[in-house]
């Protein structure tokens, strides 16, 4: 192409045609002629620096966004007379917006940033061109998207990896002032005015804790009441504590006040109390952190409300792992939030259908029973009851089946999906008395067969979440109680069940992947499953309380079960692939907008990634290899 021929051809392509002939025919020699004769990627998204812009002679250009898992998102074919590049190098730091591939024998004329950069000092109208399209741009949602990232380290949460890693005992808290059962009132008051505190805690006579009264209490209970001074405390007192162990973090006190409606918490250590907390001074200490965010929950009004907080979580989660929070910190973080967000849904539910014809527990099962949800998660959950008389039976069932349904509709709507294989509470197989929950075990125990294993494991990871915990504990007792007879089948079809996920190891120790659309991916859900399983098995054989994973590998290692080397191999193999599978689905919904999976894209990892993931798939086959040979004797 000859100068006259580039000069033509510029003079009708918009801006270009704005400006005088005298600085056409200056510019006409800046121009170079590119020939693309085969396809190829020319330009990657956020990934290429672009040197000038191009315009489009002849050919055409395929633009596109990629999201994460490689899919072409706005697509758009650009064709003859398009000018490619403008924005970035104007707006974007020189960055490709879009990945640009070109078609096979396209022409284009391409002029350096420093010329284009001049045009646009020059003539105003010019650069209003492409500031003028950018801005139609940005009016398209998806356009606006991708174009501009997420704010992955935004300061809003600036203080959250404090907030969540933080426990009791980093904080301080205030020493235990106690008065006796039978100090009258007045003093109670002197007691509160000489140590500057707002409540003080009833000792009976042998010395033990058994209430508490705060200064609203004397105001309600003794001035409000028209009683004299000389009321004394055990008629004033709130009876009843909560407490926390100083070891348990931050966020767990803040949502235990707001659960439990208290504005005071006991600080407990080895079976001791050491001091006390209150509400105020808590939400005071952590004002600009996400206890604000957790607290917001209580105050949503609607499904919807509490949706929009749901979609929040990602951002939070994402914000932690960025700052090092650990995985599984980051977990009971997303476990603690929907913790929230079901209880207010129960509560609202409560106050629409009345108040229960009987005491029940709402216990969560599976992943939610673990404290170890991720963003792909669906309800599982069940409701205890207690046993009432013959003639009200029916009539207690009925309203909890009833309940259960609104409960588990409005969760579906929130964001935690319909249970696919049917474990929730408003499957009316999950919804019964206690006693026919104890031979619901009693069953599954005494003929246990590899069939009904699978399906009834889940029942071992249930945690209380809603209601009489004196239900769940009940239930606890008696489970303890069960797994002391001799239990070899059941711990045998159950490790049978742990080994028929195998780790996705290649022949050759590479990782295996299958094909889902285009993307070579593994499931890396299906390659945690194992060490759920197994750990599972042990914790169950040698009685260990805890339900989440990294708690019963803690358990197991401090009860000799594990071995130093052995509980650091599986802690930090279950916690990286969380990790992994934690930021996959974050991404996928704040970045990609759609809805999260498992499935993780094997060329998104480096090399270094790659070896790493294939020797935890090789701890977790060391491990299986091991449960084989304690419990199915099989070598």
């Amino acid at each position: 192409m000859d100068r006259s021929t580039i000069l033509e051809t510029i003079k009708h392509i918009a801006p270009f045609d704005i400006l005088p002939e005298d600085k056409l025919q200056e510019i006409a020699d800046l121009f170079e002629v590119r020939e693309y004769d085969q396809q190829k990627t020319l330009y990657e998204q956020e990934i290429s620096k672009l040197r000038g812009v191009e315009i489009i002679v002849s050919g055409t250009f395929d633009t596109f966004f990629y999201d994460s898992e490689r899919t072409k998102r706005k697509q758009v074919i650009q064709e003859a007379g398009t000018i490619f590049g403008a924005i970035s190098i104007l707006l974007n730091q020189r960055l490709a917006i879009r990945t640009v591939i070109v078609e096979k024998n396209t022409q284009t004329l391409f002029l350096h940033r420093k010329y284009f950069r001049t045009l646009c000092a020059e003539f105003p109208a010019f650069l209003k061109f492409f500031t003028s399209d950018f801005a139609s741009r940005m009016l398209d949602p998806d356009f606006a998207h991708f174009y501009k990232k997420p704010a992955w380290k935004d300061d809003s949460f600036v203080e959250a990896d404090q907030f969540y890693s933080k426990k009791i005992s980093d904080i301080s808290y205030r020493n235990i002032v106690t008065v006796s059962l039978e100090m009258p009132a007045y003093e109670v008051a002197k007691t509160m005015s000489e140590n500057k505190v707002s409540c003080v805690f009833v000792k009976d006579a042998n010395k033990k804790i058994v209430g508490y009264i705060t200064d609203i209490l004397l105001r309600d209970r003794v001035i409000g009441a028209q009683k004299t001074n000389e009321t004394v405390a055990s008629e004033i007192m709130h009876f009843g504590l909560n407490s926390i162990n100083v070891n348990a973090h931050v966020f767990e006190a803040v949502l235990k006040m707001l659960r439990t409606h208290s504005r005071y918490l006991l600080v407990e250590d080895g079976g001791k109390y050491i001091g006390f907390m209150s509400r105020n001074r808590l939400l005071a200490e952590q004002s600009e952190s996400p206890v604000l965010f957790i607290q917001s929950i209580k105050t949503a009004n609607s499904d919807e409300e509490l949706r929009q907080k749901w979609l929040e979580v990602p951002k939070i989660i994402t914000q932690l792992l960025d700052r090092g929070i650990q995985a599984g910190i980051a977990n009971k973080v997303v476990t603690t939030i929907s913790d929230a967000i079901a209880i207010k849904v129960i509560e609202r539910t409560i106050e629409m259908v009345g108040e229960p014809p009987a005491k029940f527990c709402f216990m969560v099962l599976g992943s939610e029973g673990r404290m170890e949800q991720t963003f792909k998660t669906d309800q599982d959950n069940a409701i205890i009851y207690e046993d009432k008389a013959n003639e009200h039976r029916e009539e207690v069932r009925a309203y909890f089946l009833d309940f259960a349904k609104r409960v588990s509709d409005s969760l579906n709507t929130i964001g935690f999906s319909y249970c696919t294989g049917g474990f929730m509470a408003q499957n009316p197989k999950w919804t019964h008395s206690l006693s026919h929950w104890k031979r619901n075990y009693e069953e599954w125990m005494a003929d246990a067969v590899p069939e009904t294993i699978i399906k009834f494991t889940t029942f071992f990871d249930c945690r209380y979440l809603y209601g009489d915990k004196a239900i769940m504990s009940e239930l606890y007792s008696f489970l303890d109680k069960a797994l002391e007879a001799p239990l070899e089948r059941i711990f045998f079809f159950m490790a049978k069940n742990a080994l028929q996920y195998e780790p996705p190891l290649t022949f050759f120790k590479g990782i295996k992947t299958f094909t889902k659309g285009a993307l070579e991916v593994f499931d890396v859900k299906r390659a945690m499953t194992p060490i759920v399983d197994l750990v599972r098995v042990y914790s169950l054989k040698n009685h260990i309380q805890e339900v989440n994973t990294g708690e019963r590998i803690k358990a197991l290692y401090k009860a000799g079960v594990f071995k130093e080397e052995e509980y650091l191999e599986l802690i930090q193999s279950y916690y990286l692939l969380m990790t992994m599978r934690l930021r996959h689905q974050a991404r996928q919904i704040i970045v990609d907008k759609v809805d999260p999976d498992n499935y993780m894209q094997i060329k998104r990892f480096s090399r270094i990634e790659k070896l790493t993931i294939v020797e935890i798939f090789k701890s977790i086959k060391n491990f299986q290899t091991r449960i084989k040979i304690d419990f199915t004797k099989e070598f």
